[in-house]
């Protein structure tokens, strides 16, 4: 085993044992390095995966906020791995597609009427009612309403799925943009389709909001694609 790795053992079974919570420092480089057995810059390398990885934020200097402190943010690290594995053509946008169609289907159906994310999608759907947006700053704001809806199925763990999808759905919606015939027409249908998704979970029709979802999303995909490969199709 890799010196680094003994680290992320050692926090592993810190949080596992309760020995750790989130918020909690870590001990000094010194300290950790004599209590692991390992030297202190296997620590340090340690510390900084751990923080690529969104599990600690590293402090520096003195006072309260120095110090390493663990703050178990998992979408970090798969929204950065998303994002590179899609740059590379290792993940293909249809399966990002069918892996949105999946969770959001399911958020659909678990979507709490009352949620106080709501608010924050329902805010979101009316600023993109501005005329005067452009394509990124539409496409942003879309992207952060389907994040919301999530947070109301109050999920964690897809909560931190759809979080670190985030970055990849933004990237590809905005690449493939310029496919459509009218943008202006596109952008029209997508803030219709948000409203009836955002009606049906707040009137509990939880059965229309998943299939709402589903339609939505494939619905971009097959209209944004390229004009060869839908010839091809």
């Amino acid at each position: 085993m890799r010196t680094h790795q003994l680290v992320l053992n050692w926090l592993e079974t810190a949080l596992a044992a309760g020995d750790l919570a989130v918020g909690d420092r870590l001990p000094g480089e010194r300290a950790l390095a004599e209590q692991i057995g390992v030297s202190r810059a296997s620590v340090r390398e340690g510390i900084r995966i751990l923080e690529a990885m969104g599990m600690v934020r590293a402090g520096v200097g003195s006072g309260p906020e120095s110090g390493t402190v663990v703050t178990a943010n998992p979408a970090a690290a798969l929204s950065s791995a998303l994002r590179l594995h899609i740059a590379s053509s290792h993940l293909a946008v249809a399966d990002v597609v069918e892996t949105r169609v999946m969770l959001e289907s399911w958020t659909g159906l678990h979507a709490r009427a009352g949620a106080p994310s709501l608010e924050q999608a329902g805010q979101l759907l009316d600023a993109m009612d501005d005329a005067g947006l452009d394509v990124a700053d539409f496409l942003e704001l879309d992207t952060r309403f389907h994040v919301a809806l999530a947070e109301a199925a109050g999920n964690s763990l897809i909560n931190a799925m759809m979080a670190s999808l985030r970055d990849s759905i933004r990237g590809y919606t905005l690449a493939r943009a310029r496919n459509v015939p009218s943008w202006e027409n596109t952008a029209c249908r997508l803030r219709g389709e948000h409203r009836a998704i955002l009606a049906a979970v707040r009137e509990g029709r939880s059965g229309d909001a998943g299939r709402l979802l589903a339609e939505h999303i494939r619905g971009y995909y097959r209209e944004s694609e390229p004009a060869q490969q839908a010839a091809a199709g």
